[in-house]
């Protein structure tokens, strides 16, 4: 699959900064209403010194259609709220593989709930063009009222005063998931989708997959 270059890779942290500020004002929202697509659904492991991304692609029945991956030295520190400066390259060069034309694409991480609205979701979503979702497993900014127990209870992500995602209970007497639109979908379409995606687990099926794809291939790598 092809993306469009928004910019270069080897630069400082601060710059880093200042181009999650520019992005951001690129962003787009919109509902998703499609009745018939494909998700992708991507993880990122780092085995030593390498980064590991891993995409599985899936119909709506959870029927796998393509698996790729890609391994490269990583070039970019460990920095929480810039983690896309890391892993983002390595993602992109997993996505030039894919054959399989993708219609959302879901992240093991945040979208615009991110201190500057730019995690890995919307940061991926502005290179390749396409509506992708956050999910991660703790909060990263905002505050929330704790949804109830049962599956399906959910409350709202806030932060400096705006909404930015859902706080997901995915199934009974579990900690929820949390939810936050990438780009090209909004808020609304983000947790009908992911709720589509949700199998016997608590993650959605894409984002799991995904996990246990990249745990295999990280076996292998590490036991070369």
């Amino acid at each position: 699959m092809i993306y469009k270059k928004l910019h270069n890779w080897n630069i400082t942290p601060k710059e880093a900064i200042n181009i999650q500020n520019e992005l951001k004002k690129l962003l787009k929202f919109k509902k998703f209403e499609k009745e018939t697509f494909l998700v992708a659904g991507v993880d990122l492991s780092f085995p030593n010194k390498y980064g590991l991304a891993v995409i599985v692609v899936l119909d709506q029945k959870f029927n796998i259609k393509e698996i790729v991956h890609h391994i490269e030295k990583v070039k970019f520190p460990y920095i929480p709220g810039l983690l896309a400066f890391r892993e983002g390259p390595i993602f992109l060069k997993a996505w030039e593989k894919l054959k399989t034309n993708v219609d959302i694409v879901f992240f093991d991480g945040h979208g615009i709930a991110h201190p500057r609205k730019l995690g890995i979701a919307s940061h991926m979503g502005l290179w390749i063009e396409k509506p992708t979702i956050g999910i991660a497993k703790s909060k990263l900014v905002g505050n929330y009222k704790e949804p109830e127990k049962k599956h399906g209870s959910f409350s709202y992500l806030e932060y400096s005063g705006e909404r930015l995602g859902i706080v997901y209970r995915s199934k009974d007497n579990v900690k929820p998931i949390f939810i936050s639109p990438g780009y090209l979908i909004d808020i609304g379409s983000s947790l009908k989708i992911t709720k589509l995606f949700i199998g016997k687990y608590k993650l959605p099926e894409p984002t799991r997959l995904a996990h246990i794809y990249t745990q295999k291939i990280k076996k292998k790598f590490l036991s070369c």
